[in-house]
């Protein structure tokens, strides 16, 4: 119930759009928002809406209420966007000011230090959009900088208030923390009516191009300005740990490697040798001055290839030549359409798999995508190996590291799925 006067333009929602909206989801699409029926015009010649309020501005908060007038929640408003509105908060005696988004702010760090090993917060994901309340930010952090991608127009907007006190918390805590650069370089932006864009924001600090970050024992050069996505993968953390168990004196494959993040967890662990392929040029130079970083060259080798070119060609060779396989794709599906197309490529790669290792081999296999639900990847998992003529022994199965939570009201935030498995 709203306790204060409202000085937010309204929003009306449909009763569906408010069935999702009790369940807790804070996303309210186009189809279920409509604006207050316009009336009288105003001094300017504006016309007005019959209640009085203002007119919604893109990026701006407005207040979302039912059909019969009930508040529901406040969020950032787009005309632009197919998510019309993104709640911020369903508390109606919220105060939108700096102070509380620095709350915010300091909830996300304070939870990452709880959840994760103090080693790890040198290099962790901060902020998690939805999960952490601020939607379409992402917030990585790779020891002295911070890489941002802002997807919402609100938090554009917001970037003044927000990007500093994030810096002072940090700083404050004894952080190590210098500059934020961000990566605004994707299509996706033009949704919500913005342009892509790449740079730091504010002052540009004396940083290198690639900066060093440590994880798991390993050390990894990562390129925050042109490298995939923020520059590093850090929702395997701990999976690469559990991989790197089995993988002492086996000869491992790694597939999609990016820039041989599951490779040198395995090679430090003591892996006989570890062969890294992935189909970018540029990850594998990467992954190659990574080996060279860990000393872990010798035990090491690379390739570009296309993975669902290589593994065929492997299965080919009757010869034994690997006890362990890591298949680590890119989403094969980023939309509902193309789900059947996506589990066709997972089957396709994990077949090829569990018939090139022998009995007693262990494979290593994930799905980032969120549209490839648990169900579906299990499902196909099961008719891989009844089509490859194995079975599968469960080790582990495992999701995304705790930096990435998954708010369970909110389903896109749950997305990676990880299992070993034991081919018998």
């Amino acid at each position: 119930m709203m306790k204060q006067e409202r000085s937010y333009p309204k929003v009306i929602v449909s009763p569906k759009g408010e069935r999702s909206v009790l369940y807790g989801h804070p996303w309210i699409y186009d189809q279920e928002v409509s604006l207050p029926e316009e009336g009288k015009r105003s001094i300017d010649g504006s016309l007005r809406p019959e209640d009085g309020s203002k007119r919604p501005i893109d990026g701006a908060l407005v207040d979302a209420v039912s059909t019969k007038g009930a508040y529901l929640g406040t969020g950032f408003y787009n005309s632009h966007s197919k998510i019309r509105v993104r709640l911020i908060s369903r508390n109606a005696n919220d105060t939108f000011d700096a102070a509380f988004f620095e709350r915010r702010l300091r909830y996300a760090w304070n939870f990452r230090k709880s959840v994760l090993r103090e080693e790890d917060l040198a290099c962790c994901r901060i902020i998690f959009g939805e999960a952490d309340q601020f939607p379409g930010l992402t917030v990585d952090r790779f020891g002295p900088v911070l890489v941002t991608q802002t997807l919402s127009l609100g938090i554009e907007m917001l970037k003044p208030v927000i990007f500093p006190a994030l810096l002072k918390i940090l700083q404050e805590d004894g952080q190590d923390v210098k500059a934020i650069y961000e990566r605004n370089d994707v299509a996706i932006r033009a949704l919500e009516g913005m342009k892509e864009n790449t740079g730091f924001f504010g002052v540009t600090p004396d940083i290198p191009d690639k900066v060093q970050i440590i994880e798991n024992g390993v050390r990894y050069f990562v390129d925050y300005q042109t490298g995939q996505k923020t520059g590093f993968f850090l929702d395997q953390k701990y999976n690469r740990q559990a991989a790197a168990k089995i993988a002492r004196g086996k000869l491992v494959l790694d597939c999609f490697t990016d820039t041989g993040s599951f490779a040198l967890n395995c090679a430090l662990a003591g892996a006989e040798h570890v062969h890294a392929v992935d189909i970018s040029a540029p990850s594998i130079g990467i992954a190659k001055e990574n080996a060279v970083l860990n000393n872990l060259e010798d035990r090491m080798s690379f390739e570009v290839a296309n993975v669902f070119d290589l593994l065929p060609e492997l299965e080919k060779t009757a010869k034994r030549q690997y006890d362990m396989i890591i298949l680590d794709p890119p989403a094969f599906t980023k939309s509902r359409k193309t789900i059947q197309s996506a589990e066709r490529g997972y089957k396709e790669i994990n077949y090829r798999a569990m018939k090139i290792l022998p009995r007693g081999g262990y494979l290593a296999t994930c799905s980032c995508s969120h549209f490839m639900s648990n169900d579906l990847f299990r499902k196909m998992l099961w008719s891989a190996a009844t089509d490859a003529g194995v079975q599968l022994r469960q080790i582990e199965e495992r999701q995304q590291a705790p930096d990435h939570p998954i708010l369970w009201n909110v389903p896109e935030t749950n997305y990676l799925k990880f299992y070993l498995f034991q081919i018998v």
